[in-house]
């Protein structure tokens, strides 16, 4: 099958800039991709890569889709480079669009992510009028005294049904992981994600054992390969998955389904496109109704519906 080809890539600013170990990000750029089949039907997709978490970068994606020309075949679409992850995601998802339509139809909980540091003092509650009961705080950023006085105002603050999610995206050491992991015994957090850095999953799998609080895999966990090896390493504490730079969405559906994996997904701040697809998996694959890691929104400056119109226009 032959399908035409249109794409178009996008930049969003974020309202403040998102801080993590990794650095400071400021502008979320991707790809939208359009498929249309014979008879004129559409499907789309998102290419949204994340290159500081083993992803292509962004201009691989756009090399790759220039020189596919304005046609692509479903041959073309499921030989995709394992290099190229997001491009796999992104045109599997468009096609899958088409060949099987399908609308998430049931209701979903989300984690809202708050800011580092004391923003998440207030900004807590403003989630909280929301509808979010489950949060997601990101740390390994400021010096670890700060980051836990912070912490302790915070789990204080926050009403009694509230979950929290600490995020380290590999930022900690082995003495700082032990020390965050004490703490959060003691205050019953859901999990602590990717405590330290990709290649010290023994490491990781060592902590997992010594601590009444979870572990997550976040970084080490990012495509399939790194999914499969992880597995077979021995890990079978939580996953945390971004579909949209995982990798094959059908690859990825049958491995967590063969093996039952205990799976939290995650947003990579895609726009409602890529989040679709990532519904759809989450609607087969997890099984432990643990919120989605998708409560972005508040993240970027403009109205996605109106942005989004502005971009499909050309298109």
């Amino acid at each position: 099958m032959v399908y035409q080809l249109q794409f178009r890539p996008y930049q969003r600013s974020f309202v403040r800039s998102l801080s993590t170990s990794h650095g400071n990000w400021k502008i979320r750029e991707g790809i939208i991709i359009k498929l249309i089949d014979e008879t004129g039907t559409i499907g789309w997709g998102e290419i949204a890569p994340l290159p500081w978490f083993g992803s292509e970068t962004l201009a691989a994606a756009l090399d790759f889709c220039s020189q596919l020309g304005k046609e692509i075949t479903t041959e073309t679409i499921f030989a995709i480079s394992d290099r190229l992850p997001t491009c796999q995601f992104g045109f599997q998802s468009a096609w899958e669009a088409i060949k099987h339509p399908q609308k998430v139809t049931f209701n979903l909980n989300f984690s809202g992510l708050l800011p580092t540091g004391e923003a998440a003092l207030h900004t807590w509650q403003q989630l909280w009028q929301q509808g979010y009961r489950t949060f997601k705080w990101k740390i390994g950023v400021l010096p670890i005294a700060e980051e836990i006085a912070i912490f302790k105002k915070l789990i204080q603050a926050l009403p009694n049904e509230a979950k929290l999610r600490l995020d380290a995206n590999g930022g900690l050491n082995w003495e700082t992981a032990t020390e965050w992991l004490k703490i959060s015994d003691n205050w019953q957090i859901e999990f602590l994600e990717q405590p330290l850095a990709v290649g010290e999953e023994k490491l990781m799998l060592e902590l997992s054992k010594n601590y009444s609080t979870p572990l997550a895999l976040d970084e080490s966990v990012a495509t399939i390969d790194q999914l499969k090896a992880c597995y077979q390493l021995g890990w079978r504490g939580i996953f945390v998955i971004k579909p949209c730079i995982a990798g094959s969405p059908f690859h990825l559906r049958d491995f967590c389904k063969e093996n039952n994996l205990d799976v939290v997904f995650s947003s990579v701040f895609e726009t409602t496109i890529g989040r679709e697809a990532a519904f759809k998996l989450a609607r087969e694959i997890s099984h432990k109704n643990r919120p989605l890691g998708f409560g972005i929104h508040h993240w970027f400056k403009e109205d996605e519906k109106t942005w989004l119109a502005s971009l499909w226009k050309n298109l």
